[in-house]
């Protein structure tokens, strides 16, 4: 019944997209152009990926392009990095990393959602999104704290033998910032955005544009539970970011089942 009411929203999102084509051509050809120039970002660009983007599962990101230009607009004189370091960062947002990351090394968040990942291929937990806190079966105050840079707070899940599609992320306002909590000894549990690999194995943390076409593998034995947070881009107008978070957050959060129609909440 999801999936069948997915495609239904697809069909009616063309439908609507032929019919805004038709009447006001010249809406669609800025709207092409923005979208030629985002989806050109990507390394590796080829013709599948360019299917994907404007045809795909990256059409919402499509739409949001031009929001998305004048992010980087708003963020100059700093350019988007595309995959980032800690140091990247501003000092102020690496504490409010470094306080998350204590928090989820000294609770025991893992035994809590043990029990409900069995028979889960890809779960998903959110403690804030987009500002918002959720209060959930998991009780961490400090998710629920305001921060300045801190926009969404989940835990992802990944079973045994489990990858995503490759995809792509809805807003570039934030960064997208994964931190393996369980220890993975085996290369086969890794991150991919486009020509660059991140093997957990190796680096726990990770945090990159996710507007970039992405995808995660966990091709092991075990399961994989990544944290799963959204800081506020650096730049010298935060103000704007935010309120751009607030009120497109509150569209998206309308429509996220688009990006998660594949994954089991974990409740």
């Amino acid at each position: 019944m999801k999936k069948k009411w997915f495609k239904l929203q697809s069909v009616a999102l063309y439908l609507l997209l032929t019919l805004m084509t038709y009447y006001y051509p010249e809406l669609m050809l800025f709207y092409l152009g923005c979208g030629i120039y985002d989806v050109s970002r990507n390394s590796n660009l080829n013709l599948s990926l360019l299917r994907r983007y404007f045809l795909g599962n990256g059409l919402l990101t499509w739409l949001l392009s031009p929001v998305n230009i004048l992010m980087d607009l708003l963020t100059l004189p700093l350019v988007n990095k595309k995959i980032y370091q800690m140091h990247d960062l501003p000092i102020d947002c690496q504490q409010e990393i470094e306080c998350i990351l204590e928090v989820v090394k000294s609770q025991n968040i893992l035994n809590e959602l043990t029990d409900r990942v069995e028979n889960v291929n890809r779960g998903m937990i959110f403690f804030k999104w987009y500002g918002k806190n959720i209060d959930n079966f998991i009780a961490v105050p400090a998710f629920h704290e305001e921060y300045k840079y801190i926009k969404t707070i989940g835990i992802s899940v990944f079973n045994k033998r489990v990858r995503t599609r490759e995809h792509f992320g809805p807003l570039r306002a934030t960064l997208r910032l994964l931190y393996n909590i369980n220890d993975v000894s085996d290369r086969g549990s890794y991150i991919k955005v486009r020509s660059s690999i991140n093997h957990w194995c190796d680096n726990k943390l990770f945090i990159f544009d996710d507007t970039l076409s992405h995808q995660s593998f966990n091709e092991t034995e075990n399961i994989r539970y990544c944290l799963f947070v959204d800081i506020l881009r650096p730049g010298g107008c935060n103000f704007v970011l935010v309120f751009f978070i607030k009120s497109i957050g509150t569209l998206i959060e309308k429509i996220k089942f688009i990006f998660y129609n594949h994954w089991s909440p974990l409740t």
